[in-house]
């Protein structure tokens, strides 16, 4: 059994068990979280919603907040002294699925 959520504007495929980062939430370690659009749940037979499937609900719990490696752009325009070198580290919220209710 799977489901298709949305969170921030990114869509994940999620089963029970997987282990999520999502942008930062702020919220403390242990915290029981609903997600309620769920744009498709496959438990034998598909159901799409129109955006949201009706009912279905995605139960997940947060691990920690953390931040990712560093990424690092860099431009360079050759024969022109021109470099731009800029970085950020993107905060995030680690979340283990428990459960999906269809």
């Amino acid at each position: 059994m799977y489901a298709i959520i949305k969170n921030g504007g990114k869509q994940y495929k999620v089963q029970e068990g997987d282990i999520l980062l999502f942008d930062k939430m702020g919220l403390d370690p242990k915290t029981a979280i609903e997600i309620k659009e769920v744009l498709a749940v496959n438990n034998g037979e598909l159901r799409v919603g129109t955006p949201f499937v009706e009912g279905a609900v995605v139960m997940a719990e947060v691990i920690n907040e953390g931040r990712d490696r560093k990424v690092v752009i860099f431009k360079k325009r050759r024969r022109k002294d021109s470099k731009v070198k800029r970085g950020f580290r993107r905060d995030h919220t680690r979340v283990r699925i428990t459960a999906i209710n269809a």
